[in-house]
């Protein structure tokens, strides 16, 4: 491929319905010119016919929340209503953003679809996105508009106790904005998605992308209630226990209720059901299985990335076809390795190091 026929190509994908007037504008060549590296692109078989149906590699979508996450650490048992000594982190966040970093480091191709601000923040966003190997280029820049901010206190235990969310400029992630989308989630493996964008959104999703198999992530009780009304078009779910209660109007108090609970979402269309109960582990169904997985504790460092590296584990035992217990085994491990970094992203997170954690704590996952 030439230099010029890349950067036509490039256009292409970020505005599939480009003109080729509006490319030689764009490129300073003539239309002509632009008619005939379209040809050649065809030929080589990286345009696959009219309308610009690019051929893509292998890759998963994600569309969701990226922001900077700002964490307070106490160094004793948290005292409300006063200062507590401790340290101040900052990092990016966002439960799509760190969806899509787990899955780099998972060796999957990811583009992730989001919103930042043209400013410190976004711009911050943007650069450490890139160098993680996180596709950015379908991410929208917003003039004017700040970028999500995410505030959080953990307590001595590296849980979070509270925290306040910025996050107004996902109200930008309009359908018409991910109507220019359409070829990049019409042609992803899967796409993955989190409830900061908006609710019609998320419905328009399930509604016009049928052939896509979507995997959720609540986020939280609040914002689950966003795809209550459609929760039986996602293909996968991880709602934790609360988040299950009020997709499913079930009370959980026992192993039965999460069987009533997860025959909810069955029978309204779910695939896969994988309910985390933190330290009690992980409810998993399907139509042909329940597994209730006990993991191994450990102290937690940070206990907020935990939830991201799950889903992303839960990605790629999908894209190499897991069973149901070895999905759970296997994005359970990729948890525990979060846990154990105050990051909220692991850098060392693999799947070599997933696999030397299985036999650590011998949660057996035969070779991968």
């Amino acid at each position: 491929m030439t230099l010029r026929e890349k950067e036509i190509l490039d256009l292409i994908k970020k505005h599939p319905f480009i003109s080729q007037q509006q490319l030689a504008e764009n490129l300073g060549i003539t239309r002509s010119s632009v008619a005939v590296h379209i040809t050649n692109l065809m030929k080589k078989g990286y345009i696959l016919g009219k309308g610009y149906i690019v051929k893509e590699e292998s890759y998963v979508a994600v569309i969701g929340g990226t922001n900077v996450d700002i964490q307070g650490f106490t160094h004793s048992p948290l005292n409300l209503h006063d200062s507590n000594p401790g340290k101040v982190k900052m990092s990016l966040g966002g439960v799509g953003r760190n969806i899509a970093e787990n899955l780099v480091h998972l060796g999957v191709d990811t583009k992730l679809i989001s919103a930042v601000g043209d400013d410190l923040y976004g711009n911050k966003i943007l650069e450490e996105c890139k160098l993680s190997g996180i596709h950015t280029e379908h991410i929208l820049s917003l003039k004017n508009t700040p970028s999500s901010t995410y505030l959080s206190v953990l307590d001595e235990n590296g849980d979070m106790k509270v925290a306040i969310s910025a996050m107004d400029i996902f109200d930008k992630i309009t359908i018409d904005f991910i109507r220019e989308k359409s070829h990049i989630i019409k042609n992803a493996q899967l796409v993955v998605v989190d409830t900061n964008i908006p609710e019609e959104v998320l419905h328009y999703l399930v509604t016009n992308f049928k052939e896509v198999d979507f995997f959720i992530d609540p986020v939280s009780t609040t914002k689950a209630k966003k795809i209550k009304g459609f929760i039986g078009s996602f293909h996968t779910i991880k709602p934790n226990k609360l988040e299950a209660e009020i997709l499913s109007g079930i009370k959980i108090h026992t192993k039965e209720d999460l069987k009533k609970a997860s025959n909810y979402f069955l029978n309204a269309g779910v695939k896969n059901i994988f309910i985390s109960l933190g330290k009690d582990g992980v409810y998993c169904r399907n139509k042909n299985t329940s597994i209730l997985l006990s993991t191994p504790q450990i102290k937690a460092i940070n206990a907020t990335g935990a939830g991201d590296a799950f889903m992303a584990g839960l990605v790629f035992s999908h894209l190499n076809d897991f069973s149901l217990e070895r999905s759970a085994k296997f994005s359970s491990l990729a948890s525990i390795i979060a846990l154990s970094h105050e990051r909220t992203i692991n850098p060392t997170l693999s799947i070599e190091n997933i696999q030397k954690l299985s036999k650590e704590m011998n949660l057996c996952l035969n070779n991968i």
